[in-house]
């Protein structure tokens, strides 16, 4: 099995580590760290040689409580990072946004994976951005206006309700001519589940990942506040082995993709659980 996108065929036989590089003054776990390009490319190197397979490149927090950002902003602070990564290293670059007119701008910059936390509830158009030029499209779960996706009321079968979104993002991306192989899934952890849904979701990812069999599973848990609530640590950078063991259940539950902001430590755990699942 591969993912596809607009410059390579990722192989998808061993988990695939995503590192998180947000060039954010406000992100909820390490805004205002990348502030310049020399910044992000010593981040980018350092993640690169810790195993990253995947740098997405955001430029909008979605933290609870943020804001939208304006186009031009976003495309000033993603474009620059994504031009110097491309140039220097020969590595998937995602572009982590729900709005055509950034992922356009940052796909000619280098890029060749979009990110869409909305799974084109906010923009269908990055569905035609995706098919006109190849690029991969990750389609996450979530619910509600930008503003508002962090406040909605929980559903009561949250397997079901993701399934559902599910089923209508991957027609939409379809109906644009998105090609099966480009396409992932992200079950959206955190976004209006309550903690014992995140737990759920994490614990029952195979059934997800059987019924969506033709597109791999990304899993975002890493340092989110659920764990926190568990481990009683209020710090996000604290939180590193909950969200360690949590990018393990997901991967030995049918994930392919983990999304994470502690690449290391997440590559040797997942290396372990993979050696270990050879033997299954």
């Amino acid at each position: 099995m591969y993912w596809q996108t607009s410059r390579r065929q990722i192989s998808l036989d061993l988990p695939l580590v995503m590192a998180i590089l947000n060039v954010t003054p406000d992100s909820f776990s390490d805004g205002g760290q990348l502030v310049t390009v020399d910044d992000v490319l010593r981040q980018a190197e350092r993640v690169i040689a810790e195993g990253a397979d995947i740098l997405d490149i955001g430029g909008e927090s979605t933290r609870p409580g943020s804001s939208r950002v304006p186009v031009d902003d976003e495309i000033r602070r993603v474009v620059p990072a994504i031009e110097a990564i491309a140039k220097r290293f020969d590595v998937p670059i995602s572009i982590d946004t729900s709005k055509a007119q950034v992922a356009t701008s940052a796909l000619a910059a280098g890029a060749e994976i979009i990110n869409d936390i909305s799974g084109l509830r906010f923009d269908e158009r990055i569905g035609e951005v995706a098919a006109a030029t190849g690029a991969g499209l990750v389609l996450m779960h979530s619910r509600g206006e930008f503003e508002q996706m962090h406040r909605q009321p929980p559903v009561s079968d949250v397997l079901g309700e993701v399934g559902d979104t599910f089923r209508i993002a991957i027609a939409k991306a379809k109906s644009c001519g998105v090609a099966d192989e480009c396409i992932a899934l992200d079950v959206g952890i955190g976004f209006s589940k309550t903690q014992d849904q995140n737990l759920e979701l994490l614990a029952k990812l195979g059934k997800l990942a059987a019924e969506f069999h033709s597109f791999p599973i990304l899993v975002g848990a890493s340092r989110k506040s659920f764990i926190g609530k568990i481990l009683g640590e209020s710090d996000p950078t604290k939180r590193i082995s909950g969200s360690i063991a949590a990018a393990v259940i997901a991967v030995m539950n049918g994930g392919q993709i983990v999304r994470v902001h502690d690449v290391k430590k997440t590559r040797d755990a997942l290396t372990i659980a993979s050696r270990i699942r050879s033997f299954e």
